[in-house]
């Protein structure tokens, strides 16, 4: 009975987790383009209501995640990097297995909602870009007392270590559903399908027109709902960690690119030569001195947040598609 065969084993995803029953009525099918399995499984351990009561993975067909493991991993070595130096990005590289051609599964991170879904509770000004305040809203409505001021932490610790973690790889389509927000704050992006500066294009115009996003949404968040999020002293160190982060990883530049070289046999749909290693080249300023790196990414930040509306725009037009 297949069934049974789904029930009571060890999570591929992590050895320590044991999927139990399979909840039937609560798994779906999903609305994107390979239509991926939503698989829900009760957690056995007599620990669970303490724990988790839920396991969730989603099961792919017709994707290679090798690309989405591969960023996954890096990030997960840049979260490394960061820790070693004392800096604390609050990081969430979830799981992800490739486990055959265009076959695999990953996890679901638990308590999360795409910001896009953040966005619809809001209402139709929320969800057309134009209220950019839902963000906030949220993870106040969610974070009561002392854990607000501790949430806003989480949220600009995350949100800083993406912006530089994305720039640096190049990571593209960055629409409102493949950017997450869980609970406590945390913020975190998924779907790495393009990266090394390989954007999507719309009648020939690159569709990322800034070098990492950075909206009005992030930054009212930041400066904890402050009417001019850019003017507040949160955003300055915000800006400071940024640059910060940036030139810790640029450090390690060439272990990142050593990766990325060892993976070229591998036939990865956009590391296939090394014009896309050039990317990181560029991206890491490896020719500069530290100083003259740091203003480079400034620079790329000013354009970040000074371009946010094209991004803003973007959305839109996917929240329309998406209605």
């Amino acid at each position: 009975d297949y069934l049974e065969a789904l029930q009571n084993f060890p999570s591929p995803l992590n050895n320590n987790h044991v999927l139990g029953n399979l909840i039937v009525e609560d798994c779906k099918i999903l609305d994107s383009a390979k239509r991926p399995l939503w698989l829900v499984w009760l957690n056995p351990d007599p620990m669970a209501e303490c724990l988790f009561k839920y396991n969730s993975i989603i099961f792919k067909n017709g994707d290679d995640l090798r690309q989405d493991m591969l960023t996954l991993q890096v990030i997960r070595i840049m979260d490394s990097i960061w820790q070693n130096e004392g800096l604390d990005m609050r990081m969430m590289p979830y799981a992800c297995l490739a486990t055959g051609k265009e076959v695999g599964m990953i996890e679901v991170v638990r308590n999360a909602k795409t910001v896009m879904n953040i966005q619809r509770k809001g209402g139709r000004m929320a969800a057309f870009q134009v209220d950019s305040t839902q963000l906030h809203k949220y993870i106040k409505e969610k974070n009561k007392g002392f854990r607000y001021d501790q949430a806003i932490e989480t949220f600009t610790q995350s949100c800083a270590g993406y912006c530089v973690a994305t720039f640096i790889l190049g990571i593209g389509d960055r629409n409102p559903d493949n950017i997450m927000v869980n609970e406590e704050g945390q913020i975190f992006h998924i779907d790495f399908g393009h990266f090394l500066g390989h954007f999507k294009k719309k009648f020939g115009i690159n569709r990322e027109r800034v070098p990492f996003v950075l909206t009005e949404d992030f930054l009212y968040v930041i400066a904890k709902g402050a009417e001019n999020p850019k003017k507040s002293k949160e955003f300055q160190s915000f800006m400071q960690l940024c640059g910060k982060a940036y030139l810790m990883l640029r450090r390690h530049a060439n272990l990142l690119i050593t990766l990325f070289i060892m993976m070229l046999s591998t036939g990865i749909p956009e590391l296939q030569s090394m014009n896309d290693i050039g990317y990181l080249r560029k991206t890491l300023q490896v020719e500069k001195t530290e100083e003259e790196a740091l203003e480079y990414f400034q620079n790329q930040f000013f354009e970040a947040y000074g371009g946010a509306w094209t991004t803003k725009l973007d959305w839109f037009f996917h929240s329309v598609k998406h209605l």
